[in-house]
């Protein structure tokens, strides 16, 4: 049966998994990375691109839109989710991103979910 991620967790053959277990059950570990995309990545559905590639993948965090112009994505969940949300975002919006700023940092688990944010 296909794994997905329900609301406390990843679901594996119908079950929820609480986050961390699942991940040790695995071998995979959390991470949290945070990127600052540039280019001509505002205006052009990047947001909505991303939340929608996030759907697909079992991550947390959220895309926003930046004043100085560029793209904040931070995106929490198992090592090889979090690398293919950020694999799909940069073929999907390709053509707009100009340089991508990627930095780990230790996950909070704060979210419940992935979404769209607004700058302050």
């Amino acid at each position: 049966m296909k794994s997905g991620c329900g609301p406390a967790g990843p679901l594996y053959n119908g079950r929820i998994v609480p986050r961390g277990t699942w991940a040790a059950a695995r071998g995979n570990m959390e991470i949290r990375k945070h990127v600052y995309y540039s280019g001509m990545v505002q205006g052009v559905g990047f947001r909505y691109t991303a939340r929608s590639l996030a759907r697909d993948r079992c991550v947390s965090g959220f895309v926003r839109n930046l004043r100085d112009g560029r793209v904040e994505v931070v995106a929490e969940g198992e090592t090889s989710e979090v690398e293919r949300l950020l694999d799909d975002i940069e073929e999907a919006m390709r053509g707009y991103i100009h340089r991508a700023e990627v930095s780990d940092e230790v996950p909070t688990a704060e979210f419940g979910g992935f979404g769209v944010s607004f700058e302050d």
